[in-house]
C-alpha cells in the first residue's frame, strides 16, 4: 500500500513542530532558571554565518505552512517575521499547527503531479508535488528543526533524541 502524501506531509510535520515547540518550552524556563536573558538564546546561532534561533523557528514554520499549501493547493499563509521572545514564537508554532491542522488527506493526497513553484530571491524553484515533499520540503524542514535543536544543545540546555523525536 503506498503512503499517501497526506500522510507524507501534515502529520509528520505538524510532529516535528509539536517537538520543537516542547524543546522551546524547555528553552524559556532554562533561561528563567539561570537568569539568562532570552534573547541570548534567541539570538545564538551556531557559526557566525548561520541564521540564529529565531530565524531556524521561522524558516521551520515557512517549510511547513508552505508545504500544506502548496500540495493542497490553497495560498500560503503570509507571517512578518517579527518574532522577538519565545511566546510569539510558540505562537508562531501554535498558529502554523493550526493552519496545517485544518488541511484534509481530500485535499492534499494525489497532489503528486502538482506542479509547484517556489518563489525565491534569484529564480522560482518549479516541482511536481511528490519531489517537491521528499527533495525540498522534508530535508530543508529537518535541517531547520535540528539546527534550532543544536543550538539550544549547544548553549547547555539539557535535551536529547527524544525531545528531538517527541513521544509517539
Amino acid at each position: 500500500m503506498a503512503i499517501s502524501m497526506y500522510r507524507s506531509s501534515v502529520p509528520v510535520l505538524v510532529k516535528m513542530l509539536g517537538n520543537l515547540s516542547a524543546i522551546l518550552t524547555k528553552a524559556a524556563a532554562y533561561a528563567e532558571s539561570r537568569k539568562i536573558e532570552p534573547r541570548v538564546l534567541l539570538d545564538a546561532r551556531l557559526a557566525p554565518d548561520m541564521f540564529a534561533l529565531t530565524r531556524q523557528v521561522q524558516i521551520a514554520t515557512d517549510l511547513a505552512k508552505g508545504c500544506g499549501a502548496r500540495l493542497a493547493g490553497v495560498e500560503v499563509p503570509k507571517y512578518e517575521d517579527n518574532e522577538a521572545s519565545f511566546d510569539e514564537l510558540q505562537a508562531r508554532l501554535e498558529k502554523t499547527i493550526a493552519f496545517l491542522n485544518g488541511l484534509g488527506p481530500e485535499q492534499i493526497d494525489g497532489s503528486e503531479e502538482r506542479e509547484i513553484t517556489v518563489p525565491t530571491r534569484r529564480e522560482p524553484l518549479r516541482f511536481l508535488g511528490e519531489a517537491f515533499l521528499l527533495e525540498w520540503v522534508l530535508p530543508n524542514f529537518y535541517f531547520h528543526v535540528t539546527t534550532a535543536y543544536a543550538i539550544l544543545r549547544h548553549n547547555g540546555l539539557d535535551i536529547g533524541k527524544l525531545d528531538y523525536l517527541g513521544q509517539r
